[in-house]
């Protein structure tokens, strides 16, 4: 099986679009990983959903666990406070991870060894012109 026939469209913010709004995202859809792509819809980065729930939990309840059982909501809730005004761009973590890419004719195991290679369970598939440029509206994802 190839690329073209694994692919599906992924939802994505871009690096303007407000932090808050991407945390939405990622929990409504239940994405393994957050697609970002630049203002020309160029992929930007591609970040695992474990490293930007880490820039939301406190570094003390990380050290104690325990914590995390006596959260309530209401004071969950304010752990997103942080985000406020903030876009993408500013809360990604620094070291964000770039963007896996492969041709819609790459097979599954050539997408499996770059999601293993890279640690990011998501390779975008691109299309490109007779001319060898990248097509920006074909943007679609295998999550592994």
């Amino acid at each position: 099986m190839i690329a073209r026939d694994l692919a599906e469209p992924y939802p994505h913010v871009t690096t303007d679009h407000q932090a808050v709004n991407a945390v939405r995202l990622l929990a409504e859809h239940d994405l393994a990983a957050l697609l970002v792509l630049d203002r020309d819809g160029t992929p930007y980065a591609v970040v695992p959903g474990s490293q930007l729930v880490r820039q939301l939990v406190p570094e003390y309840v990380m050290e104690d666990p325990l914590l995390a059982a006596v959260i309530d909501d209401r004071h969950a809730d304010a752990l997103t406070e942080g985000l406020a005004g903030k876009t993408v761009d500013q809360w990604i973590p620094e070291r964000s991870f770039k963007p896996a890419f492969v041709g819609s004719e790459a097979g599954a195991l050539q997408i499996a060894a770059l999601m293993a290679r890279t640690h990011v369970p998501l390779v975008a598939v691109i299309d490109r012109d007779d001319e060898g440029r990248q097509l920006p509206s074909s943007w679609c994802c295998c999550a592994g």
